[in-house]
């Protein structure tokens, strides 16, 4: 049996899902970044919230387990915004990882 996806799925045609998989599919730049001060889910949730508001983010995960924060974007990422938008969730950017 063969499996197909819609065109609005996050699922990739290797069976893969979710936020990853759709970056992959949309394309773009993906940067990490490092976090300090996420501890839980609302941590992570505020992170993205911010993040997701700077232009040309396509998706953003953030992992308070690890402290990381994924940003796929159209273009070369503005490290100072998306400092900017974590100081704002009120979290610090450490760098990239």
């Amino acid at each position: 049996m063969t499996s197909q996806t819609s065109p609005t799925s996050c699922c990739t045609p290797a069976g893969t899902c979710g936020t990853a998989a759709r970056a992959d599919v949309q394309g773009g730049i993906t940067t990490v970044y490092k976090v300090t001060g996420m501890t839980c889910g609302h941590c992570e949730g505020a992170i993205s919230q911010e993040v997701s508001a700077i232009p040309g983010v396509t998706s953003v995960k953030a992992v308070a387990a690890t402290g990381l924060l994924t940003i796929t974007s159209t273009g070369a990422p503005d490290d100072e915004a998306v400092r900017a938008a974590v100081d704002e969730a009120g979290y610090e950017l450490a760098g990239r990882a």
